[in-house]
Formats: structure tokens, sequence, C-alpha cells
């Protein structure tokens, strides 16, 4: 695979994964977050591997930070592929219980984050006449589940920003692509105990980050407009179109119920 990607939130979970699974395939990967060690650990591992890997630390709510971090891409390896807009946070619990900090961050990561570096890439890929943008979405995106709206909220607004670029993109060397996971094995719930005091407790499908890896590294060879790695899923989203009322009730059991610390 001859592909230079970038990699937002790469220093964990599916970010990492997707990494390492790329360069296993022989992508050059720009990786990006703001733990420099974890991006240093990451990278010294890609490289004993036999693969090509540059860290580059920033913080995805700079729009300064992406920009750098697809200059250097460009600088290191001659031109910009793919770049997989991941880098999210999560939290729990009732809107009107929400802190407006929190609030604020929320939408600061997950939706301007995406932005700023779809932005950054852009100005690369349209110079180049090529190029694809991959956001790393949720099925909650795709039908809210209750306790998580806000973050809900955040990712269905990935799903309609992704949905009118491919529109824009028809005709095009540009390709945009929504990635749906389910619950991942990541440090995700260990966050939001370490940001919040949150243990967060629920039933539902888990998948591990190597299989979310997997099915990004396919999208990357062949792009692919939407993407389910756990397969079932899919049927959530045609059931939230189709019988919404009656998915009210099916993804209520699905609630988190969030124990303060």
């Amino acid at each position: 695979m001859n592909k230079v990607v970038a990699i937002t939130g790469a220093s964990s979970g599916i970010g990492r994964a997707a990494a390492v699974a790329l360069a296993a395939e022989g992508a050059a990967v720009v990786v990006s977050a703001r733990r420099a060690d974890l991006l240093k650990a990451l990278v010294d591992e890609i490289t004993a591997a036999g693969g090509r890997a540059l860290a580059v630390t920033s913080d995805v709510t700079s729009e300064g930070d992406m920009r750098a971090l697809v200059a250097r891409a460009v600088d290191a390896f001659g031109r910009l592929d793919v770049m997989i807009c991941n880098a999210g946070i999560g939290y729990y619990g009732p809107i009107d219980d929400t802190p407006p900090d929190v609030l604020r961050r929320l939408l600061d990561v997950n939706v301007l984050g995406t932005l700023h570096a779809a932005r950054a890439a852009l100005a690369v890929f349209r110079r180049q006449g090529h190029g694809h943008l991959i956001a790393i979405s949720s099925i909650a995106g795709r039908r809210g589940i209750g306790g998580s709206s806000l973050y809900s909220a955040t990712k269905a607004a990935q799903i309609g920003f992704i949905e009118g670029l491919r529109a824009e993109f028809l005709g095009s060397g540009l390709a945009a692509s929504i990635v749906y996971p389910v619950s991942t094995k990541t440090e995700f719930r260990e966050a939001l105990t370490r940001d919040y005091g949150h243990v967060v407790q629920g039933v539902g499908p888990l998948q591990p980050a190597e299989s979310v890896a997997r099915a990004i590294v396919r999208c990357v060879r062949r792009p692919t407009a939407e993407v389910y790695p756990h397969r079932r899923s899919k049927l959530l989203a045609v059931l939230a179109v189709t019988l919404p009322g009656w998915t009210d009730r099916l993804v209520r059991k699905y609630t988190r119920r969030v124990i303060h610390n």
C-alpha cells in the first residue's frame, strides 16, 4: 500500500491500532496526538517492524496545529493521500447536568477537531487532485443512545459533514468516508473516570480496536461511503429510519449508567 496517511488521536485506541495496521500494509503513517511519549513509543514500534512513521505532537482543537500536521506530512513524504479524523472524547450524562465546559470541550474536540483536520488536508488534496478523508464517528451518531445525547450529537455532526462532502466530491479525485464503530475496547471509559470521575456501566456489543483498524485498512484500499466494523450494527441504522419509535424502546436497554466516584 503506497499511501501517506495522517491520523489524529493516534496515541491510543482505534487511532493507534489503525496506524500499526496501515504501516504493516506498507503505508507511511503520520501520527498525531497531544501525548508525545505515547507517539514516540508508537513510532518506535512501527519502525522496529520495518514500517515508516512520523510523530507530530498536536491538538486537534488548534487550526494551526492541524495545518502544521499536514505540512509535516508533505515535507516528510512528498504528499498526503489520506486524513483519518479519529481524535474524539466522550461524556455520559443528561444534557441538563452536563457542565458548560464539558459541553464546549466535546464540541471542540469531536466537531471542530474534525473540521480543522479536514480543512487542512483538503487544501493539499485539492492541489494534488486526489485525497481521501475518513472520519471515525460512532454508531451512536447514526442512532442516539440514552444518556449520551451530547456525544451522539457531536458524532452525528461528523456524519452530516462527510455526507455533504461526498456529494461535493462527485466526479473529482477526492473521496470521503465515515466509520461507525460500536463500543470499542480502548481507554475511552478509563478517560471518563480520569477526567470526570465517572464509572460507566452498560450492556451492548463490544469490539477490539484491531477489528476497527482492519475495517479502516479496507476503506483506505478501496474508499467506501460508510463502514460498519461491527456488521450487525448496520441494522440499527436501518431500524432508526424505518421504525424510529420502536427503535427508541430497543436502544433504551443500552443506556449507559454512570456511577460518580
